[in-house]
């Protein structure tokens, strides 16, 4: 397994920002683009958000399947070059993509039936046998949400909200075309991903992913593993996820993701959880685990509670999910994002297993010397960022400090009041902590309104991309020699 090996940098952007991605998809030549990009400026990692299927909002954290990619990924031009779809003018976003999207993939396994040669057929074979039972699970769902109109799973008819073994067989037979489409899809998805994935590696790129800790309500994996949530006879959460109030929200947050059935998973062996790794592990080097102290104890909210004032801690059993996973696959490549409130119970899990851990320069200017965040407080063993999705790009978080706060930290980094972009990137770098990530939107001094996501908000988030014209003509050499001299290149 990849660990943190010596001292690297990063970029933090996720496929859907790149030029043209969500028009076309993402996984082509634009990615392969991206990754020649920053490798030529010195960079060796790739962050990127969770690249699973999203629901209407947009959001990489509430995915309906741990195992599925995103088809809105896939790159439709790839196809054409193979000639399994014919190339047409795409929409560039909305229904109307999505429609298209959809016919061009009903499409290209028509093309690949007539001509996808001996070696790709053999391919396609090995990725069904490798990965059949959740591509029927997920394949499944879907067909049965869209013949119940699209409604939550707990809404379908009681048969298949239950999975009746007879009901759910019947099913599979009646829908089996809209399975085998949904598995080539994931084919597609797949291969292009591991493409990517060797340009990366003969650039010396490493892929780094993320784990969010829990999954969406209305998701193939709460359906079809109902025994691992803490849900009613009717598939109702008993309580859910979220944080106490914290920095970002003054009542906390209530994420609505049922939580886990903690015993009922460790009875199993927590193989759902080595399944799900397993996965990531297939397309990515490192992995951030989202909400990390979830795994020492959670947060749990009435379900029907309309803030996050109304939770309790709650223990789990993080020590013994970490101890299998670490039998199942060794040295374990994550990295615990344990931002928030922090105990020592949590920080000690975190080093048990030699976790790094993660350092974000907007939060570090309190007016406390002993704030962990500084750059002197730094450790070898950590991931430190400018900032992350979640927060303002750093020139629209430098722009919204008053004038007192501005000069401390002008203070702190000895450069004049508007330099604080720049002096918070080089913080980052010459921090002792082994791999700095910085946002793109942050390397080309972008403002408040590239933002990718706002906590606690449902509009306006997930949207931001970049076009090439955009960036900084001296993008490469001013950030190659960065990373040259902070010895990460």
């Amino acid at each position: 397994m990849t660990s943190l090996d010596r001292r690297r940098s990063g970029v933090l952007l996720h496929p859907t920002s790149l030029p043209r991605a969500q028009a076309h998809g993402a996984l082509g030549a634009a990615a392969h683009r991206f990754i020649d990009l920053i490798a030529d400026a010195g960079f060796t990692v790739w962050q990127m958000l969770p690249v699973g299927p999203v629901d209407e909002s947009g959001s990489p954290y509430l995915s309906r399947s741990v195992h599925a990619g995103s088809v809105a990924l896939i790159d439709l031009e790839d196809l054409a070059a193979r000639g399994w779809v014919r190339a047409e003018p795409e929409p560039k976003s909305g229904e109307a993509a999505a429609h298209f999207r959809a016919r061009k993939l009903l499409e290209a396994l028509i093309g690949f039936e007539n001509q996808a040669d001996a070696a790709v057929r053999r391919d396609f074979e090995a990725f069904l046998a490798a990965h059949r039972r959740w591509l029927i699970d997920d394949g499944l769902f879907l067909a049965l949400k869209a013949q119940h109109q699209g409604r939550p799973w707990w809404q379908w008819a009681p048969e298949f909200r239950d999975r009746e073994s007879r009901a759910i067989a019947a099913a599979q037979d009646r829908h089996a075309a809209a399975i085998d489409q949904f598995a080539f899809e994931q084919y597609l998805f797949h291969s292009q991903w591991q493409a990517l994935r060797a340009h990366a590696r003969s650039r010396g790129v490493l892929l780094f992913g993320d784990i969010p800790i829990y999954v969406a309500h209305d998701s193939v994996e709460v359906w079809a593993h109902r025994a691992f949530f803490q849900l009613d006879t009717a598939g109702q959460a008993v309580s859910v996820a979220g944080v106490p109030p914290d920095y970002f929200s003054a009542d906390g947050q209530v994420w609505g993701n049922p939580l886990y059935d903690w015993t009922a998973l460790e009875r199993d062996g927590f193989r759902w959880w080595i399944a799900r790794l397993a996965t990531q592990l297939e397309r990515f080097d490192l992995l951030r685990i989202d909400h990390f102290r979830g795994l020492e104890s959670y947060w749990a909210i009435p379900g029907g509670a309309k803030t996050g004032r109304d939770g309790a801690w709650r223990p789990a059993p993080g020590d013994r999910l970490l101890e299998r996973l670490s039998c199942a696959f060794g040295k374990l490549p994550l990295i615990a994002e344990d931002l928030g409130v922090i105990t020592p119970e949590v920080e000690r899990l975190r080093d048990r297993f030699d976790l790094p851990g993660m350092r974000i320069l907007q939060f570090a200017f309190d007016g406390s010397a002993s704030n962990p965040y500084l750059p002197h407080n730094h450790v070898a063993n950590c991931v430190v960022y400018t900032g992350t999705h979640d927060n303002d790009t750093t020139r629209g978080w430098s722009d919204s400090l008053d004038a007192q706060t501005r000069a401390r930290i002008a203070d702190y980094f000895g450069v004049a009041a508007d330099g604080l972009p720049e002096a918070l990137i080089r913080g980052a770098l010459d921090s002792v902590a082994r791999l700095a990530v910085i946002p793109l939107q942050d390397l080309m001094g972008l403002d408040a309104r590239a933002r990718m996501n706002t906590p606690a908000t449902t509009v306006g988030n997930w949207s931001w991309s970049f076009a090439w014209d955009e960036l900084p003509a001296q993008f490469v050499p001013e950030w190659r020699h960065m990373n040259l001299m902070y010895g990460r290149a």
